[in-house]
């Protein structure tokens, strides 16, 4: 569809709306509002434009992501990627704000860097350099 322009905002369930916010204003999110509507949803967005709207009824009970830490390969959204202009920046950022590293930094044939780190429910989030 010629239509789409990009994409408007990442849906991610939490299971708590203080250390959801917590851990993405420590990456650079900023509140804009919520809980708001029926499920409820909360909503930040960093200044470079990426929305995240948290939406608040996880199970709390829930050790495991179950798109990422069980042999199963049930189907969905595995992690967000965010492009970012200096890998070795965000990993030193990272590792000043004591967020572990879960893989990488890895190089990719084309050049590329990618690292991940997981947030408060074990989201898994990409953090990508593109080749220069």
């Amino acid at each position: 569809m010629k239509e789409i322009k990009g994409i408007n905002h990442i849906g991610l369930r939490v299971t708590d709306l203080d250390g959801a916010r917590a851990f993405y204003s420590s990456l650079g999110f900023e509140f804009v509002e919520g809980p708001i509507g029926p499920e409820p949803v909360a909503i930040m967005e960093h200044p470079c434009g990426v929305n995240i709207n948290f939406i608040l009824n996880a199970d709390s009970g829930i050790p495991n992501n179950i798109l990422m830490d069980v042999p199963e390969r049930h189907p969905g959204y595995t992690h967000i990627a965010l492009d970012v202009s200096g890998i070795e920046a965000v990993e030193a950022n990272l590792k000043r704000l004591e967020i572990a590293i879960t893989e990488g930094p890895i190089t990719l044939p084309n050049g590329g860097i990618m690292l991940f780190i997981r947030d408060q429910d074990r989201n898994v989030i990409e953090f990508h350099q593109s080749p220069s």
